[in-house]
C-alpha cells in the first residue's frame, strides 16, 4: 500500500472538523498566510452552515486584551468563504472566488474566543450554480455573526456583511 493511501485513509478516518480545520489551515499556510497566523478552526460544517472558532491570544488580542478588529475581519472571511469554497470544490473547482466589499458592525469588545457564524449555505449554492451557468460575475450578500459563547452566549459581538462574487474559469485552449 503507497504512502498516499495510507494518508488518505487515516484523513478520511479523522472526524470532519478536524478535516476541516486541516484542509483551511493548509490553504491558509500556502495562499493567505495572515490567515493562517490566526489558527482558526472549524466547529462546523454542514451544507446550510458554517461555524469557525478564532482563539483570543497572544497574537489575536490588541491593547484591551480583547480581539483586534482585523483578525475579527479575517474571522468573517474564513465563514464566509469557507462554505463557498466547499460547494465550489464539489462542483470541479472551475469557480473563482473573490469579496466584493465588506460591511461589518462592531458591538461589543470580544474578550474571549470568537465564533463567526454564517447561515447562508443556500445562498451560496444557488450563486455557485448561477456562476457555472453563464459567463458573467455575480454576486450574494454573506452575513456572519461574531459571538463569544464562553462570555456572552449568543449575544453578537460583531456582524459582517460580505459580498460574494464568483465568476467560473475560463476554459483553457
Amino acid at each position: 500500500m503507497a504512502a498516499t493511501d495510507i494518508a488518505m485513509k487515516v484523513y478520511q478516518a479523522l472526524p470532519a472538523s478536524i478535516r476541516d480545520t486541516a484542509f483551511i489551515r493548509v490553504l491558509a499556510f500556502f495562499k493567505i498566510p495572515l490567515i493562517s497566523f490566526c489558527r482558526p478552526s472549524v466547529v462546523s460544517l454542514t451544507d446550510d452552515r458554517c461555524v469557525v472558532k478564532i482563539p483570543l491570544n497572544r497574537r489575536t488580542k490588541n491593547h484591551l486584551n480583547s480581539m483586534y478588529f482585523g483578525v475579527l475581519c479575517v474571522g468573517a472571511d474564513v465563514a464566509g468563504g469557507l462554505m463557498a469554497m466547499r460547494l465550489i470544490q464539489a462542483k470541479g473547482n472551475r469557480v473563482n472566488l473573490v469579496f466584493q466589499d465588506m460591511r461589518a458592525e462592531f458591538l461589543k469588545r470580544a474578550e474571549g474566543d470568537v465564533h463567526f457564524t454564517s447561515e447562508d449555505g443556500k445562498a451560496c449554492l444557488e450563486l455557485v450554480n448561477q456562476a457555472l451557468a453563464g459567463d458573467e460575475r455575480v454576486s450574494c450578500p454573506v452575513v456572519i455573526t461574531a459571538t463569544c459563547p464562553d462570555k456572552m452566549g449568543t449575544e453578537a459581538v460583531a456582524r459582517f456583511t460580505l459580498t460574494l462574487s464568483l465568476k467560473k474559469k475560463k476554459e483553457k485552449a
